[in-house]
């Protein structure tokens, strides 16, 4: 036996695998429960008791023999350091993996969720297909009201009473029919218009509304909210303007702009050298509104707000086309790495 093992042992010491399938069978004809190895220790019962101390040296000194022949192999082979012909060119550049981003809408939405939760608003959603009641008719859009015309607002062939929502207004509404005040939430979400796609404009884009209802709100609480708002995602110095305009489900209403955090108010192309670039819509819930609802104006007065996720995100980023945001050009998307 001493002498079988010592003629395995010199086997293995000029033993040299050509490849990881040479090396696996070299490994098994040893290594395995029916292998050279198991069948010597079965053969060792049977030895002498005083060769077994020399002998059983011997047969630990082959199979570490074999684990260090394996495993020198198996280093070797993982580094493509391999004896005879490889195809494996080392010259060639590596294969980075490059790491993936969030979308720069994504990444305004989440800013501006998170924002507005630190004052105590919810994130609240709704259905993109919706009916005349919940986008229109509750929110106090009169029946010959331009919005309502084919060129403005995609209607369902089948059912002219169902639209694709053209603001997430209609969630403001789901929100108080199903909710009693105190209310205080946001609504982002996908909406759509019937709009030629252009660098100011798509006929797809993303929306966050919010909604304050409760006892004794007031425009003073509306505007705080709204420069505590402009603040924390355009900078601290940040200031606002309200300028008077319309809704139909909100009085008195304003357009809200800030200044320009392009050139800091002095006047630039971006905001038209006014110093003022317009980011918003809001105003007070028209008491109407509220009835439609099932809340009484008597009691309770709420304000609320609209933004467009793309302007924020354009000012933010200092984007010129809107249609950036929907083509998935990676030279753009890579940009924003970094802020993700």
């Amino acid at each position: 036996m001493k002498t079988k093992i010592e003629d395995y042992l010199r086997e293995i010491e000029s033993y040299s695998a050509n490849g990881a399938d040479s090396l696996e069978q070299f490994r098994i004809r040893f290594l395995s429960k029916k292998g050279i190895i198991a069948d010597l220790f079965d053969q060792f019962r049977e030895v002498p008791g005083p060769q077994k101390k020399e002998t059983g040296q011997l047969l630990n000194t082959l199979k570490n023999a074999v684990q260090t022949k394996i495993e020198q192999y198996r280093e070797a082979f993982e580094q493509q350091v391999v004896t005879g012909d490889s195809n494996l060119d080392l010259s060639l550049p590596a294969d980075f993996l490059e790491p993936g981003t969030r979308h720069p809408l994504s990444l305004i939405r989440s800013e501006i969720v998170k924002i507005f939760a630190n004052i105590g608003f919810t994130v609240t959603e709704g259905p993109e297909i919706e009916d005349d009641w919940h986008n229109f008719s509750a929110l106090n859009f009169p029946p010959e009201h331009p919005a309502r015309d084919m060129q403005d607002t995609f209607f369902i062939e089948s059912d002219p009473d169902i639209v694709l929502r053209t603001h997430t207004s209609s969630v403001q509404i789901r929100t108080m029919e199903k909710e009693k005040p105190p209310i205080r939430s946001i609504f982002p979400g996908r909406v759509f218009r019937n709009e030629a796609i252009s660098a100011r404009a798509h006929c797809i884009f993303h929306q966050v509304e919010g909604l304050y209802i409760d006892k004794n709100v007031s425009f003073t609480d509306l505007k705080q909210t709204l420069l505590y708002f402009s603040r924390e995602m355009f900078g601290s110095n940040t200031q606002i303007r309200l300028r008077p305009s319309y809704f139909p489900f909100t009085e008195p209403s304003a357009e809200m702009d800030i200044s320009c955090n392009i050139c800091s108010g002095k006047g630039c192309n971006i905001c038209k050298y006014t110093g003022w670039v317009e980011i918003l819509g809001c105003g007070m819930v028209d008491p109407a509104v509220l009835e439609n609802c099932h809340i009484d104006p008597q009691v309770y007065t709420g304000f609320a707000f609209g933004m467009g996720i793309e302007r924020i995100a354009m000012l933010k980023y200092i984007v010129r086309d809107i249609r950036l945001y929907f083509e998935n050009d990676l030279r753009f998307l890579r940009q924003f790495v970094a802020a993700s």
